[in-house]
């Protein structure tokens, strides 16, 4: 592309990382509108604003895999939990929850309450809530996966038993709607009550929808406990006979009997990554959150209360010391919390860690940003993993871990123009001290902003500046077919 000798924003004296995956270098970056202009020694330019990185690293905003932000990109559409850790662009829609295509009057089944109560979800259709969202801006960009659970909702009198014929022809055609409006796959949450009854059929025959559209498939497995290697299997099966790209979510072995089994499932999906595209997200805690149910409260150590319709006043509180205080079991007092949310101490760091370092798995946060308490993963996932598990521990490089977080994720939700750090693409960058960037949010405190990111930018705007948020909004609802032209 023909190099301009201005730009409206130059960062000067960086080490740049560019989501490649490859080594570290210095140079300049210059942006010009939304895009990317020009890389290398470009001291000859001028711009309307220039930043001297003093040598701290700049790499491509994070792209954060899964996220459940349907509804705050527009509730908060500032974004401080993702702006905050340098990401510029969110997954959302995950674990089979979207906000739409679904409006309702009755309350919504859990676990679709996570991103929202009732009252937000009002969009019949995708279309319409990618149009409020191109109304509304957010300060990051967001793609969309339509959530199985939500088609499931919108087109069967009851969840508890498997779809008819007629009831999955109906989900297929609010799919190839979603599909239409631009939502770059489906998932699935097999795990909860409104998917539970689903057949693997059922998953197969809507799927096979997605590759006329060159869309994916991302999966909240059956069991992640004592058939997870069962659930990969599965998993691999849907990929395979629908002929489409799998993304097994949060990939993990919950439950102490069952620490360990990642040796053996991520063989299983090297193996089938050689016949299929398939690949995983994982998030960098040996903690994991959701609704508040028996069988999870069963595999863990701990369990904190994140939210509590019933008894409010419990959130961020340990199950077992409010259960002490009401004089009843913890699983009575589950009951009488419902519905609520948990954070649950159920996995294995050497675990977590086999997952986070393997070249297949991406990072995502999982976060639930309407929790009262939620986990700190909403807040803390990027710098902990650039922060604790690639300078303190050494799990990666800087490198590979930038990678992960940017040009592997995506290529693996197929993003063009973004997450590498390359002339003519968008300009969503993060910049960082490698020397101080860490996780401040922990589970006493949750909410807390991280020490480190210096600047962010989204789309050629600055959103985040030295521990503040701009009050820039510059992020957009990325549709499918517009990223494939740009291909």
């Amino acid at each position: 592309m023909t190099v301009s000798e201005t730009c409206d924003l130059l960062i000067k004296n960086a080490t740049l990382i560019d989501g490649t995956g490859g080594p570290r270098r210095k140079a300049d970056v210059a942006v010009s509108g939304d895009r990317i202009g020009a890389i290398g020694d470009l001291g000859h330019m001028t711009a309307i604003e220039t930043i001297d990185a003093g040598g701290k690293v700049l790499a491509p905003g994070f792209i954060d895999a899964h996220t459940h932000d349907d509804a705050v990109l527009l509730a908060q559409p500032d974004m401080i939990p993702k702006v905050s850790q340098g990401v510029t662009t969110v997954v959302a829609g995950n674990c089979g929850i979207s906000l739409a295509p679904l409006a309702v009057r009755r309350p919504v089944p859990q676990p679709l309450d996570l991103i929202g109560g009732t009252e937000s979800y009002k969009y019949p259709t995708f279309a319409s809530y990618l149009d409020q969202l191109d109304a509304t801006p957010a300060a990051v960009n967001a793609v969309f996966l339509v959530g199985h659970s939500t088609l499931r909702e919108n087109a069967m009198d009851r969840l508890d038993r498997p779809a008819s014929e007629a009831e999955i022809a109906a989900m297929r055609r609010s799919l190839a709607e979603a599909l239409d409006a631009g939502a770059i796959g489906m998932s699935t949450g097999l795990f909860y009550p409104p998917a539970r009854c689903s057949t693997t059929e059922e998953i197969i025959d809507i799927a096979r929808d997605l590759k006329p559209a060159g869309a994916i498939f991302t999966t909240h497995m059956r069991d992640e406990a004592d058939h997870l290697e069962e659930s990969v299997e599965e998993a691999i099966r849907i990929g395979q006979e629908a002929d489409v790209p799998v993304i097994i979510s949060h990939h993990k072995a919950t439950g102490v009997n069952n620490w360990g089994k990642v040796l053996r499932t991520l063989p299983m999906i090297e193996k089938a990554r050689e016949r299929q595209r398939i690949a995983m997200d994982v998030y960098p805690y040996i903690a994991s959150s959701t609704i508040l149910q028996e069988s999870s409260i069963g595999v863990s150590k701990r369990v904190i209360v994140t939210w509590s319709e019933g008894m409010p006043e419990m959130a961020g509180r340990d199950l077992d010391d409010i259960a002490a205080e009401l004089g009843l079991s913890p699983l009575e007092a589950a009951e009488k919390l419902k519905p609520a949310g948990a954070v649950y101490f159920s996995m294995d760091e050497n675990d977590v860690q086999a997952v986070l370092r393997h070249p297949l798995s991406v990072v995502g946060s999982d976060g639930l940003p309407h929790d009262t308490k939620p986990h700190p993963r909403l807040w803390g996932t990027f710098p902990r993993v650039l922060g604790h598990y690639a300078r303190d521990v050494g799990l990666f490089t800087l490198e590979q871990a930038i990678h992960k977080m940017t040009g592997q994720t995506a290529r693996e939700f197929g993003m063009t123009g973004r997450g590498i750090v390359a002339e003519g693409n968008y300009a969503d960058l993060t910049l960082f001290d490698p020397a101080e960037i860490i996780d401040a949010a922990d589970f006493e405190n949750p909410t807390q902003a991280s020490p480190g990111i210096l600047l962010v930018v989204v789309n050629g705007a600055i959103a985040w500046r030295d521990g503040a948020h701009t009050g820039a909004r510059t992020g957009r609802a990325l549709r499918r077919q517009a990223m494939m032209a740009a291909a």
